[in-house]
């Protein structure tokens, strides 16, 4: 319906509803009033001609089934609305200056074709809740009001349930989908339209924008809007889940709309599973893990990743004329980053230029969006320079750079990815005392790639239900996806000790977990780091599927040396410092750098540069804190200073 023949429809409707209203009134005056009724009633079919579509009245009969009687009733109490003199005659008829609106008893002596059946709670009226009945009265005297969405839809105004706006949102189509989402899409439609009772769809994936895109560009392909209901929002109660069904599947009835149920992640409600047992129509469910069923039968379709292809005509479509402007600098975003049409589109809202430190600083951001609340962003600032390690050491983590920045060539352009993605995923053991460097050299590996870097500690995210870890796991390995960022995976003792016979269930679940992880981490896209301080606890079986292992060596006064003279930032004001006696204190570059800090924050309060005495006071607080005393080989050489 074009804009001038749907104004038209609303002009033509209001004049066929005042024409209905005039008859309705007309019958109420009763008596001595036939003339007037017969006028109103040619009226009334002259208004019926010039309708260029079927008035709303007409259609709420046939979209409902109403039979003539509960046609006129719910005209009848339509009028008490919309004209003050209905109310009037209503009180007049009753006798009782407070009864001013219709009841089933007046209704069932005034209009035509009256039936009682017409109130029933099945019958249409009150089962679609098209009326209210008062409650507290005998059913024959009990007010009847029409409900709102009801009367407004009457009017031909569209407006949703004033009950339903709360819980929902109206979703609106993506700019654009991948190829295999619209082949999804297609799908989807084309199982609707083919089954008399379509059954509901699930919409599985873990990108839950590319989910709701989906929904939507189905309902646009079906001509229905979409609107999402959380989970976590549907009713508990049996009463009031009914009741929900049923302002649903009128207001499909009367808007074409298609409901979308949003299962987080983290939902243990099962309340919108009885609610879908209840529902009939059209219903989508999207969630990351598939879903119990119920008593109702219910297709899934998974949601595929986007190819390289795919991505690049995306971001083709998204950036139009400006994504010419990136010529070259497209492929390394498409290697690294896979984002959806949002993602891309704030992308390209984010960035002025053209420059690629800017797409790749902007497509950072859009990627660890879904990260963020899983895990702990670390910001990189170190380099090289700042590590201390032996040089084999050293050359095994350039090594895992080499990898992660030719991943893409080597499994993509020379073939080694076409045999599957098991083994594919680049993953690294760090393993050595407390501050010996893991942390720092997985923050090196992040600035040399110009990645994020998330720490994850694996005894928060180990749990004690059955199941709980390694949802917990898919989580954060389906948001890094997105990005590729590099997974610091601390306390991997927490879950991966030592693995004996199996003597009970829970000896069962811990391997289930444990290989979880790994089939993850063989998977996944980037770098997945785990740590630990005994690397002796871990399974040699677990040690095999692991690409690098890296030792970190206790530092030996050499390297204890080189992390003294690398601890101070370059601002620092330091006085003449003896590193050869800073380098007997017998300590990892963990403790080092705490004594430094400390140091350095005695100094600033006395207006002085660090000096050695400093140093020794902080020395003094570090071993403290580590309940061990300073021994005289550590204190050699350190002359008359005194701790303080």
């Amino acid at each position: 319906m074009s804009t001038a023949t749907a104004i038209d429809w609303v002009t033509a409707n209001q004049r066929y509803l005042n024409a209905a209203l005039d008859v309705t009134k007309q019958r109420l005056v009763g008596k001595g009033n036939e003339a007037r009724l017969r006028a109103a009633e040619q009226a009334l079919a002259a208004a019926r001609v010039a309708m260029p579509a079927l008035p709303a009245l007409e259609q709420l009969r046939i979209i409902f089934g109403l039979t003539e009687f509960e046609t006129e009733l719910l005209l009848f109490c339509a009028a008490v609305e919309l004209d003050s003199s209905v109310a009037a005659l209503c009180t007049a008829a009753q006798g009782d200056p407070q009864r001013y609106r219709p009841t089933i008893g007046l209704a069932l002596a005034v209009l035509p074709a009256a039936h009682w059946s017409a109130v029933t709670p099945t019958a249409p009226l009150r089962h679609w809740r098209l009326i209210e009945v008062a409650e507290g009265e005998p059913l024959a005297t009990a007010p009847l009001r029409i409900d709102e969405r009801v009367l407004h839809y009457l009017l031909g105004v569209a407006t949703l349930d004033r009950r339903l706006q709360p819980l929902v949102r109206l979703l609106e189509p993506a700019a654009a989908l991948p190829a295999s989402h619209r082949q999804l899409v297609e799908r989807i439609a084309t199982l609707w339209e083919e089954q008399p009772a379509p059954p509901p769809v699930q919409i599985c994936g873990s990108d839950s924008f590319s989910r709701q895109a989906i929904a939507a560009a189905t309902g646009e392909r079906l001509g229905r809007v979409v609107y999402l209901l959380r989970a976590e929002d549907v009713p508990a109660g049996p009463a009031e889940q009914e009741l929900l069904a049923r302002l649903w599947e009128r207001e499909a009835a009367l808007s074409g709309a298609l409901a979308l149920i949003a299962v987080d992640d983290g939902e243990t409600s099962r309340a919108w599973l009885g609610w879908l047992e209840r529902v009939q129509g059209m219903v989508l469910l999207a969630s990351a893990d598939p879903l119990p069923s119920g008593d109702r039968l219910i297709v899934r379709f998974d949601v595929p990743q986007p190819d390289r292809t795919e991505q690049r005509s995306l971001w083709q479509q998204i950036l139009g004329e400006r994504g010419l402007a990136l010529n070259g600098q497209l492929e390394p975003l498409l290697e690294q980053f896979t984002l959806n049409a949002n993602a891309i589109r704030a992308a390209g809202l984010a960035v002025s230029t053209d420059q690629a430190a800017d797409w790749w600083g902007a497509c950072r951001a859009q990627a660890r969006l879904r990260l963020d609340g899983l895990a702990q962003r670390i910001e990189t600032v170190v380099s090289w320079d700042d590590l201390v390690l032996p040089d084999e050491h050293i050359a095994t983590l350039r090594q895992m750079v080499a990898h992660v920045r030719q991943r893409d060539r080597v499994y993509e352009q020379w073939g080694f990815g076409l045999r599957g993605e098991r083994g594919l995923g680049i993953s690294a053991l760090f393993a050595g005392p407390s501050g010996t460097g893991k942390t720092l050299a997985a923050e090196v590996l992040a600035n040399e790639l110009r990645l994020d870097l998330y720490r994850i500690d694996l005894s928060a995210v180990v749990s004690k239900y059955i199941g709980e870890t390694e949802k917990n796991l898919r989580r954060i390995f389906d948001a890094a996806e997105g990005g590729g960022a590099i997974l610091l995976f601390d306390e991997a003792d927490a879950l991966f000790g030592r693995r004996s016979e199996v003597r009970d269930s829970h000896d069962r679940y811990a391997n289930l977990e444990v290989s979880y992880l790994l089939q993850r981490m063989e998977a996944y896209r980037g770098l997945a780091i785990l740590t630990t301080n005994m690397k002796q606890a871990i399974d040699a079986a677990f040690l095999r599927r692991i690409r690098f292992i890296v030792n970190f060596p206790f530092p030996d006064a050499a390297q204890r040396r080189r992390i003294w003279q690398r601890v101070f930032p370059p601002a620092t004001p330091l006085a003449e410092l003896d590193w050869a006696r800073l380098a007997q204190l017998n300590l990892a570059g963990g403790n080092i750098r705490g004594i430094a800090l400390n140091a350095a924050f005695l100094a600033a309060d006395a207006g002085e540069s660090v000096t050695m005495r400093h140093l020794l006071s902080a020395a003094h607080s570090e071993y403290a804190k580590l309940d061990k005393p300073l021994t005289e080989t550590e204190l050699r050489g350190w002359g008359g200073l005194t701790h303080g």
